[in-house]
């Protein structure tokens, strides 16, 4: 799935089949997942079956099934032009506020 091409809702659901499928090749249940990662087992089924859930569980999920090392690279800003590498050796700590 090219996620370029996706609309958010489709992304949620792709990500929450990936998980299933981690957890099913793990051999763990809805259950042992949900009291692994501190969650209610519906949460974790809801999830799977509709892509919606906090991003703090999401990640909790992310832990527990040991894939916590595949998001080092999730939003690694990677500039593509002279200008962004000038811009991002310069550090922000905030944007501005046009006036």
């Amino acid at each position: 799935m090219l996620f370029e091409l996706s609309t958010p809702d489709e992304i949620s659901l792709e990500l929450a089949r990936r998980l299933r499928e981690h957890r099913l090749a793990q051999n763990l249940t809805h259950k042992e997942l949900a009291d692994r990662a501190g969650l209610s087992k519906g949460m974790v089924a809801a999830f799977e079956k509709t892509g919606k859930a906090s991003f703090g569980n999401f990640i909790k999920l992310v832990v527990t099934l040991g894939l916590v090392t595949q998001l080092n690279e999730l939003l690694i800003f990677k500039a593509t032009s002279i200008k962004q590498m000038e811009m991002a050796s310069h550090k922000r700590q905030r944007a501005r506020r046009f006036r």
